[in-house]
C-alpha cells in the first residue's frame, strides 16, 4: 500500500514566479517518494487582504478603487500563468478560469456597496476568491511542468456548519466526500491539488475556516483520508526559538511536541493555526514544517510526547514568544470579597463584546481581576465592564475598572519545564537582572508554559533575556 502525504503551500510559497517554481519541484519530488500527494494551497500573499479590503471599501459604497484591485489581481497572477505555461492553449484557458473569477469578485464588491453592508457570508464569499484563483494556477503550472495533476476547490469534499467567518467541519460528512472525490484521483496517480481555508455548507454556500485556515484544511484532509503525513510549507525553516527579527541567533527547533506547539501558536508564533494541531493529533498522524525556500533543511517536526521528561540536551525552556498590542483591563474593589459570580459576570461582558482574552490572573484574595485583551478592544470591553457592575461601581462595592497602556504578553514554552523545580525563579531572575518589569503573571496547570505581562517598550528587552536561558 502506498503511503500518504499532505502537503501544504503557504501564501509566500506560492506568492512569486520563484515560489512557484520551488513548490512544482516539492511536489515533483513528493510524488517519487510517496506515490499518493494531496496539495492543499493558500492564495497568493496579500491577496486575501486586498480581497478583504475591497468588501470593506463597498460595504462603505466605495467602488472607486476596484479597477485597481482588479488590476492587481490580473497582474499578479497573470505574470505567473505567462512565465510558467508554455502551452498556449493551456495558459490562456488558465488565463480565462482566472479572469472569471476576478469578475465575480468585482460583482460581488459592487453588490455588497448596493446592499451598504458585507454580510458575513458575503464575506467569506469573498474571501474564498484568493484560494480559488490560486488553485486554478497551481494546478495548471504543475501539470505543465509534467506532474499529473487535478485542481479542485475543496467545496466540494469539506462540509461545515453555517458559521461564516469562522466555519467548523462536520468531520463525518467530511471524511465521506473526502474520501470518494479524492482517493480515486490518487489511484490514478494524479496529485489533487485543492483550496485550503474554505469549505461549504451541505446546501454549497461557501464557508472559510477562520484566518490561517490553510493549515487547518490540511489537517482536517490529512485527518480524514488519512494521510500518514502532514507537511505544511512555509517561509521559515520550521519553529524558531523566537522571532528572528527580535533575536538574530534564534535557532529552528528539531522537534517540538504537541502541547508546546499549541501554547506558541496561541501565544503568537506564527507558524501554525492553533486549530491545526487537533485533527493530526487525534489521528495520530505525523506533522512536519518545512521551509519552500531551503526544502533540504529538515524543518521541525511534530511529536506527540517529548522524551526524556521534556528535555531536550538538559534544554528546559525551548521558545519565547511574545504578542504585541495587548491592554490590561482590571477590576478592583474589596466589595468583589467572597461575592459570587463576580468573574462570570465580567467575562459575559467580555464575550458579548466578541474579544478573546489570552490571560487572566486573579489574586486569592479576591479583590482585583485582572485580564488581558488586544488593544484594538479594549475601549468596548471597559464600557461593557461598567455597564454589567453600574451598580456595584455606584454603592462603591467596585472602586474602578481600568486599563493599562499598551503591553506585550511574553511566554516560555518548554514541556520540561513541568518537571524541573525552579524555572520560574530562573525566569524572573533573568528579567529581574535585565531590568524587565513585569506587571502580571499567568502559569496553566498544563505547566508547559508560563506567561508574563510587561509594557510595551520592554518587550524586546523581555524576549532577548528569556531567550538567553534557551542557549544556556
Amino acid at each position: 500500500m502506498q503511503k500518504t502525504l499532505v502537503m501544504k503551500f503557504g501564501g509566500t510559497s506560492v506568492g512569486s514566479v520563484d515560489a512557484l517554481i520551488s513548490a512544482i519541484q516539492i511536489i515533483r519530488d513528493a510524488k517519487k517518494d510517496w506515490g499518493r500527494v494531496v496539495v492543499v494551497t493558500s492564495a497568493m500573499s496579500g491577496v486575501t487582504n486586498l480581497l478583504l479590503d475591497s468588501a470593506a471599501s463597498a460595504s462603505q459604497g466605495k467602488v472607486d478603487s476596484l479597477p485597481a484591485t482588479e488590476a492587481t489581481l490580473r497582474e499578479k497572477h497573470f505574470a505567473a500563468a505567462d512565465a510558467l505555461i508554455k502551452d498556449e492553449k493551456l495558459r490562456e484557458q488558465t488565463k480565462a478560469e482566472i479572469n472569471a473569477l476576478i469578475l465575480s469578485l468585482v460583482d460581488l464588491c459592487k453588490a455588497i456597496a448596493v446592499l451598504g453592508e458585507a454580510s458575513p457570508r458575503a464575506m467569506d464569499a469573498v474571501a474564498s476568491i484568493g484560494e480559488r484563483l490560486s488553485v486554478r494556477l497551481l494546478g495548471a503550472v504543475v501539470n505543465h511542468a509534467g506532474v499529473q495533476a487535478k485542481a479542485i476547490e475543496s467545496t466540494e469534499f469539506v462540509v461545515t456548519n453555517a458559521h461564516y467567518q469562522n466555519a467548523h467541519p462536520d468531520f463525518k460528512a467530511t471524511t465521506e466526500k473526502t474520501r470518494k472525490v479524492l482517493n480515486p484521483l490518487m489511484d490514478e496517480g494524479i496529485v489533487p491539488i485543492t483550496t485550503g481555508f474554505i469549505g461549504a455548507t451541505p446546501e454549497g454556500a461557501i464557508t472559510t475556516l477562520g484566518r490561517g485556515g490553510s493549515d487547518y484544511s490540511a489537517a482536517i484532509i490529512g485527518a480524514v483520508l488519512p494521510a500518514d503525513d502532514v507537511w505544511i510549507w512555509t517561509d521559515v525553516d520550521g519553529v524558531m526559538t523566537t522571532d528572528p527579527r527580535i533575536v538574530k541567533d534564534a535557532k529552528t527547533l528539531p522537534e517540538i511536541t504537541y502541547s508546546e506547539i499549541a501554547e506558541l501558536a496561541y501565544y503568537g508564533a506564527k507558524v501554525l493555526h492553533p486549530k491545526t494541531i487537533r485533527p493530526v493529533v487525534d489521528a495520530g498522524i505525523g506533522l512536519r514544517i518545512c521551509n519552500t525556500f531551503n526544502p533540504s533543511h529538515p524543518g521541525t517536526r511534530l511529536i506527540a510526547n517529548a522524551k526524556t521528561n521534556g528535555k531536550v540536551d538538559g534544554q528546559v525552556v525551548k521558545a519565547v514568544t511574545a504578542i504585541r498590542s495587548q491592554r490590561l483591563v482590571t477590576i478592583e474593589g474589596r466589595g468583589m470579597l467572597g461575592v459570587p459570580g463576580v468573574a462570570a459576570r465580567a467575562f459575559g461582558a467580555v464575550a458579548s463584546t466578541k474579544t478573546s482574552v489570552p490571560l487572566i490572573t486573579q489574586a486569592s484574595s479576591e479583590q482585583s481581576i485582572c485580564f488581558a485583551v488586544p488593544s484594538e478592544s479594549a475601549e468596548s470591553v471597559i464600557n461593557a465592564l461598567q455597564a454589567v457592575f453600574a451598580s456595584e461601581i455606584e454603592d462603591e462595592d467596585i472602586d474602578r475598572v481600568w486599563m493599562t497602556e499598551d503591553v506585550s504578553i511574553i511566554t516560555v514554552v518548554g514541556v520540561g519545564m513541568r518537571h524541573t523545580p525552579g524555572v520560574a525563579g530562573q525566569v524572573f531572575t533573568q528579567l529581574g537582572n535585565n531590568k524587565a518589569n513585569v506587571l502580571a503573571i499567568a502559569q496553566g496547570s498544563s505547566e508547559v508554559s508560563i506567561s508574563m505581562v510587561v509594557a510595551a517598550v520592554d518587550t524586546e528587552l523581555a524576549v532577548k533575556a528569556l531567550h538567553e536561558l534557551i542557549v544556556k
